[in-house]
């Protein structure tokens, strides 16, 4: 069966930093896209305080360069997606705000500390762009990061009272599923209980379903923000020099594997999962017939 066309359709994700949009959304963005909507991505920061993956540019984080060379990173990623970008206030107006109790947190550029800010410009670019769907965070922002939560607030504020909102999560259930049937490359580990459990969300509505075209976007996305992501397919980049090769036995349903900088080894789905925030029910993220 053809997938329906989306020509008309208008979808916005807004999201705290470079790599979120990929890691939540990324392959419904390439999908939307491919079948005609108008697909434009919202980013907060530049985050600044992420960690590198890597040991060539170490340096960034060291020396507080870091945002500006994610940004080419989120260009790359949206790229590889075919949607627009926008950075909320332009490159560098609000600053990653780190987790609670670190110095970043309290610094006056941070996103935690100017949501109304944020909500006022988010406003004033959903009325120009009218959205259908516009997908975020849900409350505890995913997994408890404050910029998340922020995004989350703001985003909740800046929308109309009928605009629909879905909430992109990591589901519980197919993450514990899916890492049945992987394992991780030497030098990796698998996460534990507390870990998954915070990181993921239990039950969803909406399970968007990826076919091969828009989940080798998004795998091409993530390999694109190769400070923060690494895919372990073997692949090399000039940011890591050094693959990693995950084992899979189910390839078909679990085409890969990933880590973060913390080298706990997460898979790579075929569905991406939302909950319904604010807005008319459907079965469908843009309420398409």
């Amino acid at each position: 069966m053809m997938a329906k066309n989306l020509t008309g359709y208008r979808v916005v994700a807004v999201h705290a930093h470079p790599d979120d949009e990929v890691l939540f959304t990324g392959g419904t963005l390439a999908d939307m896209a491919a079948r005609g909507a108008e697909v434009t991505v919202i980013t907060a920061t530049l985050g600044e305080e992420g960690e590198v993956i890597g040991s060539p540019y170490q340096g960034l984080a060291e020396s507080d360069r870091l945002g500006g060379f994610r940004a080419w990173e989120l260009k790359r990623a949206l790229d590889a997606l075919g949607v627009r970008g926008i950075q909320l206030g332009g490159f560098g107006h609000f600053r990653d705000s780190g987790m609670a109790g670190s110095p970043a947190h309290e610094n006056p550029s941070a996103l935690v500390n100017r949501v109304d800010e944020a909500a006022s410009l988010l406003k004033g670019h959903l009325a120009e762009l009218a959205p259908h769907a516009v997908l975020t965070y849900g409350p505890d922002g995913g997994y408890g990061h404050p910029d998340h939560i922020a995004v989350h607030r703001a985003v909740h504020a800046a929308a109309g009272a009928e605009q629909r909102i879905w909430w992109a999560i990591f589901e519980r259930a197919a993450h514990y599923r899916a890492l049945e049937s992987v394992t991780p490359p030497q030098g990796w580990s698998l996460p534990d209980k507390d870990y998954l459990d915070n990181f993921t969300t239990e039950g969803y509505d909406v399970a968007y379903a990826l076919s091969d075209v828009p989940l080798a976007a998004k795998r091409a996305a993530m390999l694109a923000h190769a400070t923060q992501i690494w895919v372990a397919d073997g692949s090399l980049t000039t940011v890591n020099p050094r693959s990693a090769q995950a084992g899979l036995s189910n390839p078909t349903d679990v085409p890969a594997a990933y880590a973060l900088s913390n080298l706990l080894t997460m898979p790579l789905l075929r569905h991406e999962f939302y909950q319904p925030g604010r807005g008319e029910p459907s079965e469908t993220l843009v309420g398409e017939k």
